[in-house]
């Protein structure tokens, strides 16, 4: 027996894995994260569909056993990649331990088609050789690591925080000017960029009253300019 986790990928349905898009069209039961996942992913599928939202591990959990022991084929749909805050393991842990094979499938993540939509690349040779990824504190993180983290000088993805986009700017330890892009809902119709620097870009976020589905990107890169040519391109 065994259950996909599925990437369903950032919201575009294009953008979800051959192999991702086969085991939908295979699956008797899709339990998938809500309004995280475009619902077109799940137009003409034969499966019977269960949206996770407000539901604990336990009863999904429970659900996704009743199929599995009847025979049937389960997927669960996690938005953009699963590995990336997606919560996957406290899910898989316990069905590995009941003796359930548990196979994931990797999706594109928000991130990249947010730097997509951008037209930049997140390592850019000259500018920023490295790419962290974080989320600020909240009702689920008691302590984050901004600050530090800040000082280092290279491409920063915050996840999880455009509702606190005014306290982050505040704590990360960089000068006013640096850049900062904001992509809310990347890949989808209703898709919105917003560029400026840590001085201004919350009084931007907070005109356009974005408060969900966003990600913010902080450093060099999202000027698109200062880089050097790579090695792989350069003069010979």
């Amino acid at each position: 027996m065994k259950i996909y986790f599925v990437g369903a990928g950032p919201g575009d349905p294009e953008l979800i894995t051959v192999k991702g898009k086969r085991l939908l069209e295979e699956a008797d039961l899709v339990v998938y994260a809500g309004s995280l996942v475009n619902p077109q992913l799940l137009e003409g599928l034969r499966a019977d569909k269960l949206d996770s939202n407000g539901l604990s591990i336990e009863q999904t959990q429970a659900e996704m056993l009743r199929s599995l022991r009847a025979g049937k084929k389960v997927v669960r749909l996690h938005s953009g990649d699963p590995s990336i805050y997606g919560a996957i393991l406290e899910q898989m842990k316990p069905l590995e331990e009941m003796g359930i094979e548990v196979e994931v499938v990797p999706g594109v993540s928000s991130l990249f088609a947010a730097a997509a939509a951008l037209k930049t690349q997140l390592t850019l040779k000259g500018v920023s050789e490295s790419l962290i990824l974080t989320r600020p504190a909240g009702a689920t993180l008691e302590r984050d690591e901004l600050p530090a983290l800040g000082r280092l000088g290279t491409t920063m993805a915050i996840f999880l925080g455009i509702d606190r986009i005014r306290d982050i700017v505040r704590s990360l330890d960089r000068p006013g000017n640096t850049p900062v892009a904001v992509v809310y809902h990347a890949s989808w119709p209703d898709q919105k960029i917003l560029c400026g620097t840590l001085d201004d870009i919350a009084d931007k976020v907070e005109e356009e009253g974005i408060e969900r589905s966003a990600l913010i990107l902080v450093g060099d890169v999202v000027r698109r300019t200062g880089y050097r040519r790579s090695h792989l391109y350069r003069s010979r």
